[in-house]
């Protein structure tokens, strides 16, 4: 049996949604332990959100630079060896680059940074380290998203024509004065240049790419305030144009009320089209041109592409939490291929790793620099 690979985590702390998230997907398959961390934005509270998890005291840790020095002085077999950064945006470079240099793994929430200047430069640290980076686009560890890629790379669908990507919720439809999670989102010092784009835009992006294998290589778009007072956008639309003449429309807005987390991808080739929603995440329907509708299921006959990362039989459902997990079980396997086989070829397919952050903040940047200019066509700047 593999000894599973021990974790760290800075952020996360009492009242963090995403960390509590992060720590059920690590231990979902028993190959990675939590084992230390820095919590809170303050000691105590990083103390006590560390006990309250049933850490080792000395392990609880008063801040990320505290834990990075002591665990880097542990013995190898007991320190930490991977990181995650569950942390408001504008510390994600700082914290990684710091625990890369201390010859940690990382596990970071996106996006990646706060410009694409900084993502190229913590990709060059990513590099030089030797170390694994993976980046926390949850949706493409789906099992049918990678049916639905699969699907497009056997080319089922023919050549694509269109794939529309939209990810509405409608949390942010009010002011939410007090709202720790809204609070930091809206304030350019933590969030960086965008809101609702940066937040769940980028998700959408790397949806649509992942899925169609082509690369958004221009914008159009539009960002927008709508609620008063808000300084970053929370809501926008952008038509996009793919490598391969493929074209698109991306939809993201935060203020679409009554909306709860809904991320959809429509895509249509020369033969047929494929849907898959987020809140319904165990069904994949294709549309054949001049044929009935098909629809597939998580762990049915039909679905051998995802069966690798399907846990259980069919109508059982399965979610958020596993797809997270599988993101997690491919990051393990990447670090003990390493550890084990140096050189060797890594295990396929791989979590999103640093290139996805650098390319999520280079379609961001345009996206701004679009809706900055009235919707004008802006290149996603060459990323390779």
């Amino acid at each position: 049996m593999t000894t599973p690979v021990r974790l760290g985590m800075v952020g996360g702390g009492p009242g963090a949604f995403i960390g509590a998230v992060h720590r059920m997907a690590a231990a979902l398959d028993g190959q990675l332990q939590l084992v230390c961390g820095a919590f809170g934005s303050s000691p105590e509270r990083s103390r006590s959100g560390g006990l309250a998890l049933g850490l080792d005291p000395a392990r609880c840790y008063a801040d990320w630079t505290q834990m990075l020095a002591e665990e880097a002085a542990r013995p190898a077999p007991q320190r930490m060896e991977c990181l995650t950064i569950v942390t408001p945006n504008a510390s994600h470079v700082p914290i990684a680059r710091a625990a890369l240099r201390a010859g940690f793994h990382v596990f970071c929430e996106k996006p990646v940074a706060l410009s694409l200047a900084e993502a190229r430069s913590l990709a060059a640290e990513v590099r030089s380290s030797g170390r694994q980076f993976a980046l926390a686009h949850t949706y493409s560890g789906y099992a049918l998203v990678r049916q639905a890629r699969e699907l497009v790379r056997s080319g089922a669908l023919g050549a694509l024509r269109k794939v529309i990507v939209e990810y509405l919720q409608g949390w942010l439809s009010e002011p939410l004065a007090g709202n720790k999670q809204a609070d930091w989102r809206a304030d350019p010092a933590l969030a960086g240049p965008s809101g609702c784009m940066g937040d769940i835009g980028t998700h959408a992006a790397h949806l649509a790419e992942f899925v169609t294998g082509a690369r958004i290589e221009a914008v159009s778009a539009e960002l927008n305030r709508i609620v008063p007072g808000r300084v970053l956008d929370d809501d926008g639309a952008a038509l996009l144009r793919f490598s391969g003449g493929l074209r698109g429309v991306l939809l993201a807005s935060q203020i679409a009320a009554g909306e709860e987390n809904g991320l959809a991808l429509r895509l249509y080739g020369e033969r047929g089209g494929l849907e898959w929603r987020q809140q319904e995440p165990n069904s994949l329907w294709l549309k054949w041109h001049g044929q009935p509708a098909q629809l597939l299921r998580a762990g049915g006959p039909a679905t051998a592409a995802a069966a690798p990362w399907v846990r259980l039989p069919a109508g059982h459902p399965e979610g958020y939490l596993e797809a997270f997990g599988n993101l997690y079980r491919e990051f393990a396997a990447r670090i003990r291929a390493l550890e084990q086989h140096p050189g060797a070829p890594l295990p396929q397919p791989a979590v999103p790793g640093i290139e996805a952050g650098v390319r999520g903040m280079a379609i961001l940047e345009a996206l701004l620099t679009s809706s900055h200019h009235n919707g004008r066509w802006q290149a996603v700047e060459d990323c390779a």
